[in-house]
C-alpha cells in the first residue's frame, strides 16, 4: 500500500529563494528514485518562509532508502543550511474511506 509522506520547512529570512532554484536541479533524482510516484513542492500564500512537500511513495522503506541516499549525498545538511529549524516528516496511509 502507498504511503502519503508531508514533509514541512520552514526557510531563514531570505533562503526561500536559494531552496527553490536548488530544488529546481535536484526533484527529477526524487521523481526517478525507485518507489516515488509523485512529488509537489508548495508555498505557503500567507507565510512564503513555510513550505511543504506532498510525496506519494510505494511504501515508507522506500521513502528511508531515498532519504538516507539524500543524507550520504550531503544533500540533507545543504538544505539544513537554509532552514530556520527542522523539518517536520509525517506518513499516512490511504484508509480507504
Amino acid at each position: 500500500m502507498s504511503v502519503l509522506v508531508l514533509l514541512e520547512m520552514n526557510a531563514k529570512s531570505g533562503s526561500a529563494a536559494d531552496i527553490k532554484n536548488w530544488l529546481r536541479d535536484e526533484l527529477h533524482h526524487t521523481r526517478g528514485f525507485d518507489g516515488c510516484n509523485s512529488i509537489t513542492f508548495h508555498s505557503n500564500q500567507d507565510d512564503p518562509n513555510n513550505m511543504v512537500f506532498v510525496e506519494d511513495w510505494d511504501s515508507r522503506q522506500q521513502y528511508e532508502k531515498y532519504l538516507a541516499w539524500r543524507v550520504e549525498r550531503g544533500d540533507i545538511e545543504k538544505l539544513m543550511g537554509w532552514l530556520g529549524g527542522e523539518p517536520s516528516i509525517r506518513y499516512y496511509e490511504n484508509v480507504g474511506v
